[in-house]
């Protein structure tokens, strides 16, 4: 294949992280959709380029709603980048998935409802979108993340991350913290942390925000399968797709969401409402367990992408790559030319000869 440029998507904490890390040269990036919620900054890991982008912008100011995905994936798309890592912050619908742990998610449930989800309003295309992750990327992630805790002896108990497994706890937790954290200074030389565990699958529930989950919400949420709450990876994994870039999450857990009841203060005694949590001291742990996931976070990438370059025919298998091969189903020669041209970089290979 073409030469791998890697996209890095941060979110929550590792955005801030990443973008105070890299230095390089600043793209200002002008697309159909506006421009991006930053500048792109082109760096080099290993041999590779890398492509970083800040989700929520400059001082974590775009909520969720609010952040460009159209324009930063476009942006992306223009600059050449094959493939993108993302990260995000979410909370944890399952005992098992815990605070500082990393999840790379093989399914979606999308709640979102006021975000453009497509490049094509002129046209019909209808990309498959049956497994919203892509599997090459994942793989590489799992496989590195379990060789980065085998290195550092710090195996976490299990790797479920499904319903299937899931047990109901009582213990004392705090509440949903899937996206909008304040922006953080995590450690700038990431270290291997005490103890984490890299998931392999979860079932990621994207809702609209800004406000968090209701409880009844919540426990909505693990009825339907879901692992991880967050605001953010939709419709930005549908986006990629369309711009055919295999694309890839990795989910950085900071909290137990809003389901987790507080256990009675008297052994045997009957759970009551909730005693709420001191909100200092729940921001305090929430913004710790955050950094640290962080720290996790960009260590697995940059062993992801250290792998890249060593192999990088490993992602000629990406199945993204022609993903509208077979999903504009409009008449190609009654969509507006104008359209054609300004959507050049997503499509304009599969109007040629016309």
């Amino acid at each position: 294949m073409s030469e791998v440029k890697i996209g890095l998507i941060g979110g929550s904490g590792l955005g801030a992280v990443l973008g105070s890390q890299e230095t390089g040269v600043r793209h200002e990036v002008q697309t159909p959709f506006g421009a991006p919620a930053d500048a792109i900054i082109e760096t080099n890991w290993n041999g590779v380029p890398v492509f970083v982008l800040s989700r929520h912008g400059p001082g974590h100011l775009l909520n969720p709603t609010q952040v460009p995905y159209r324009a930063n994936i476009f942006a992306l798309k223009k600059l050449g980048v094959t493939h993108i890592i993302a990260s995000g912050a979410v909370g944890s619908l399952r005992e098992q998935l815990r605070p500082r742990d990393l999840v790379i998610p093989d399914q979606i449930i999308d709640k979102t409802c006021r975000r453009a989800a497509t490049f094509f309003d002129q046209a019909a295309v209808h990309v498959e979108f049956a497994e919203p992750f892509c599997p090459v990327l994942r793989r590489i992630l799992v496989e590195e993340g379990r060789g980065m805790e085998a290195d550092a002896g710090t195996r976490g108990q299990g790797d479920a991350g499904t319903a299937e497994n899931a047990s109901d706890s009582t213990t004392p937790v705090g509440q949903d913290a899937s996206a909008g954290s304040p922006t953080l200074s995590a450690s700038p030389h990431p270290r291997v942390p005490v103890s984490f565990t890299t998931h392999s699958r979860g079932c990621y529930v994207a809702m609209e925000g800004p406000a968090f989950s209701t409880r009844a919400e919540s426990l909505m949420h693990r009825l339907w399968g879901g692992d991880l709450i967050g605001m953010t990876a939709m419709p930005e994994a549908k986006l990629a797709r369309e711009a055919e870039i295999p694309y890839a999450l990795v989910a950085l857990v900071t909290d137990y969401d809003c389901w987790r009841r507080a256990a009675p203060a008297n052994p045997g005694a009957t759970a009551g409402p909730a005693t709420p949590p001191d909100a200092a001291e729940l921001l305090k742990e929430i913004i710790a367990n955050l950094r640290a996931a962080s720290d996790n976070g960009i260590a697995l990438i940059r062993r992801a992408v250290e792998r890249i370059a060593r192999a990088p025919q490993e992602l000629d298998a990406c199945p993204a790559r022609d993903a509208l091969k077979l999903a504009i189903w409009s008449d190609k020669a009654r969509i507006p030319k104008d359209q054609v041209e300004l959507l050049a970089p997503l499509w304009m290979g599969y109007f040629e000869g016309l």
